[in-house]
């Protein structure tokens, strides 16, 4: 086997080198994305708000990252005020966990002009996100109207994200503009097949749903950001990741979610049409002979309080889905997997997007939220929307 030279040992050096950093300071981003998710989650914050706050907070970092020049400041603080900055503006509740994660991350930086330098980048980063979407349209007045006969109770829950639809988006250009046809009419074959297939697979006792599909159907129980950020994190932990690319990465995935959101809940509240609870306990009020009712139906998991078609968590999985191929390109995606809550903190796998986006799809039907043709539909949406984000991940500002 041939020597190497001492010039070339040295130059081998320097390059492990250099890669060992690039991955630590990649590492900075993604143990700071782990953070916020944890700090939303410990705030009890429904699903869309918290899917909002994390597309600000990463856009954030991401501005902080990028502005660092390394001669002058550090990039480590940068990133920590951005996130100071965003969560304590976004999550007050939780300003104590806010601040000891900010001062965690001050203690390894040393003191003087490089961090102060930092600090002042990361804060103005956030400033100047929060000011350019203050006025999404994320708090306007909930003027959700029940259907209700005058003098009729009905469930008094106030549905979820009522106003998502006219919130701004980030790459689309209304919260309309992938609104899907109809859901299918209930006089049809594809409605009775859905219909059948939850009422037997998706109930609370059922008798087809499978050990393995309700381990699923539990684990996708969960819908907070960070189930999917940590699909993200598969790909931001790779061996020579650069930081500011991971920042660019999770904020175009964040936003990404975003406007998956607005997309899904437009759809929702425009079709208004009924989860499966509602249907089969009502399966002689469809006007189709095909469809029994289950008068005390219920599904395996808690069905969430806003209007059924089509599914977020597949519109939300396909949209991830469709950025995370972009940024890997002709290369080889890795392994993706995830932690859920709901799960007890257990990891599930994948070896390919399609299988990671069909799981989840899945599981919403055997859980008894979700007809499967909401869950097709919601990830057509969902790989609309991330085509858009994609366009951007493969452009970053210069």
């Amino acid at each position: 086997m041939p020597t190497k030279s001492p010039l070339l040992a040295r130059l081998l050096g320097v390059a492990v080198l250099v890669a060992h950093v690039a991955d630590a300071r990649a590492d900075l981003i993604t143990d700071w994305n782990i953070k916020a998710g944890q700090i939303l989650m410990d705030s009890k914050m429904g699903t869309p708000p918290a899917v909002r706050v994390m597309a600000l907070v990463q856009t954030a970092s991401y501005e902080a990252a990028a502005r660092v020049d390394a001669r002058t400041a550090s990039l480590d603080a940068a990133v920590a005020a951005a996130h100071r900055a965003t969560l304590g503006k976004l999550v007050a509740g939780q300003q104590a966990a806010v601040d000891a994660a900010y001062q965690a991350a001050l203690q390894s930086i040393p003191d003087g002009p490089s961090r102060a330098a930092g600090i002042a980048i990361g804060e103005r980063a956030a400033a100047e996100v929060l000011a350019a979407r203050g006025q999404d349209g994320a708090d306007a007045a909930d003027t959700y109207r029940p259907h209700a006969a005058a003098g009729s109770y009905v469930p008094t829950a106030v549905p979820a994200a009522v106003q998502w639809p006219q919130r701004k988006p980030w790459f689309m250009a209304s919260p309309a503009q992938f609104r899907p046809a109809p859901p299918p009419a209930l006089d049809s074959a594809l409605w009775v097949r859905n219909y059948d297939e939850v009422k037997h697979v998706g109930g609370k006792v059922s008798q087809q749903r499978s050990a393995e599909q309700s381990e699923v159907a539990r684990f996708w129980e969960f819908s907070q950001p960070s189930i999917y950020h940590g699909v993200v994190r598969s790909v931001a932990l790779q061996p020579g990741r650069d930081p500011v690319r991971n920042a660019w990465l999770f904020a175009t995935v964040a936003q990404a979610m975003d406007d998956a959101m607005i997309a899904v809940f437009d759809a929702k509240y425009h079709y208004n049409f009924w989860r499966p609870v509602t249907a089969i306990r009502n399966g002689d009020a469809d006007g189709n002979d095909a469809t029994q009712r289950d008068a005390s139906w219920a599904s395996f998991i808690d069905t969430p309080a806003h209007p059924e078609y089509p599914s977020a968590h597949s519109i939300l999985a396909a949209a991830v889905g469709v950025v995370l191929t972009a940024e890997v390109g002709r290369g080889s995606m890795p392994v993706l997997s995830t932690a859920s809550p709901s799960a007890k903190g257990a990891t599930r796998q994948w070896s390919s997007v399609d299988a990671f986006v069909q799981e989840v799809a899945e599981a919403r039907v055997s859980g008894g939220m979700h007809y499967r043709f909401s869950t097709e539909v919601g990830a057509a949406m969902g790989r609309q929307v991330g085509t858009l984000a994609a366009r951007q991940l493969l452009n970053p500002p210069q």
